[in-house]
């Protein structure tokens, strides 16, 4: 298998055209994406200074006297930044002085934006861009965008699945680059548990200041066993015992950290009978099923079991799409009161719908179409599409506007 480290990035070329015009690039993303290994690429083509919040001499410097730190500074990458973001006023008082393109690369591995008087300090001044996981696309090395093709009416080439058990091997797997180098089940799993206490024991302290961290292992096992379900706070509270109030507090601290998601219900001002809890994703299948011991023997006993993991793979492979689109992409989901859900509804700038239900099967039935028609006829003339992704082969038309389309398309040409 390719190393880690030579996977193409989508994200390069526009992390490039950012810094031709605009003074500060942010790339953020959950830590052991590539982040490190792109920007230090990037300083060395471009001639930026490195440093790194993760040596303890920088971290203190950065902490102890931000400004006198960014005065020496002409053109630099700033990695980890969450870790002393008193760094970002000093940086807005430099480029407020000195307006330059591409003067300050930074990486976060905590979203940066739900720092208080962050979002406004740099407010102009400053791109976003998310670097996430390897998407399949990117381990295949191909460059076609899932979300571009479909919203134009395409679908890419699907790939013929080499055996029957690659869609599992792929879905446990996840995106990460050290997971996916890991010749055995046994050694991702490994792997990921380490990812996590580390996560927990070095940064969540840094972006939260929660002090009570024996809780959140156990907390996130307990998200774990609810992805791809309706949030309810007082429930996953009182698993570990604690009331609504902290368990949305910790999950926020979780999403700041790129490990999951709240998903935004899809409705219109008319719809009144939509159910309007956010739906909880984690971002990567394969952290996913670590957290849940799920293995391919568990898979081929009981294929349902694949069910949420499978619907995390693919709200994780869109969303990584929607990183490099050319358009811009929001991902909701969509049930009202009669239980009739998509499990993700796709809008673009223009309010244009794309349906999508995930199946883990090869055989499609009548009943799997009830919530892509519901939708349809709500959207009305909105509705470009709605796609069944199914394990199987062939794309197909099965209604007006509705396709059942191979899950392989997600990384095909």
């Amino acid at each position: 298998m390719t190393s880690p480290s030579l996977f193409p990035r989508r994200i390069e070329s526009r992390v490039t055209e950012a810094m031709a015009d605009t003074p500060v690039v942010l790339l953020a993303g959950p830590r052991q994406v590539g982040k490190t290994t792109l920007v230090r690429q990037l300083a060395g083509a471009g001639g930026l200074r490195y440093l790194t919040m993760d040596d303890d001499l920088t971290l203190l410097s950065a902490r102890e006297d931000p400004v006198g730190m960014i005065r020496g500074l002409d053109r630099a990458v700033i990695d980890e930044i969450q870790r002393a973001p008193g760094l970002l006023l000093a940086i807005k008082k430099s480029v407020d002085e000195d307006r330059r393109p591409g003067r300050f690369l930074l990486t976060g591995s905590a979203n940066l934006m739900a720092v208080p008087n962050v979002a406004d300090s740099l407010a102009g001044r400053m791109e976003t861009l998310s670097l996430l996981p390897l998407s399949q696309s990117e381990i295949e090395g191909r460059s076609t965008n899932w979300l571009d093709c479909v919203f134009s009416g395409q679908f890419p080439q699907p790939t013929s699945l080499a055996h029957k058990d690659d869609l599992v091997g792929r879905v446990l797997r996840g995106g990460y680059p050290e997971a996916i180098s890991r010749p055995t089940v046994r050694r991702r799993t490994a792997w990921a548990r380490q990812y996590l206490d580390a996560l927990i024991a070095r940064d969540v302290r840094d972006v939260s200041g929660i002090e009570k961290l024996d809780q959140l292992p156990r907390f996130l096992r307990a998200l774990a066993q609810t992805a791809g379900q309706m949030c309810n706070y007082a429930q996953l509270g009182g698993q570990v015992h604690m009331d609504g109030k902290t368990a949305s507090k910790y999950l926020s601290v979780f999403e700041q950290m790129y490990l999951l998601r709240r998903v935004n219900v899809w409705a219109r001002n008319h719809l009144n009978r939509v159910i309007k809890s956010p739906k909880l994703q984690f971002i990567d299948s394969g952290l996913l099923s670590a957290l849940l011991e799920l293995t391919a023997e568990q898979v081929v006993k009981d294929r349902t079991r694949l069910g949420n993991v499978l619907e995390t793979f693919v709200f994780g492979e869109l969303l990584k799409h929607a990183t490099t689109a050319e358009s811009d992409y929001t991902l909701m989901y969509y049930r009202d009161t009669e239980k009739v859900e998509v499990d993700l509804v796709i809008e673009n700038a223009a309010g244009h719908l794309v349906g999508v239900e995930v199946k883990a099967s090869a055989t499609v039935r009548e009943g799997d179409l009830k919530g892509l028609r519901k939708l349809s006829g709500l959207a009305g003339q909105d509705f470009k599409m709605g796609v069944l992704l199914y394990d199987g082969d062939e794309i197909m038309p099965l209604d007006d506007r509705i396709w059942a389309a191979p899950l392989s398309t997600l990384w095909g040409r």
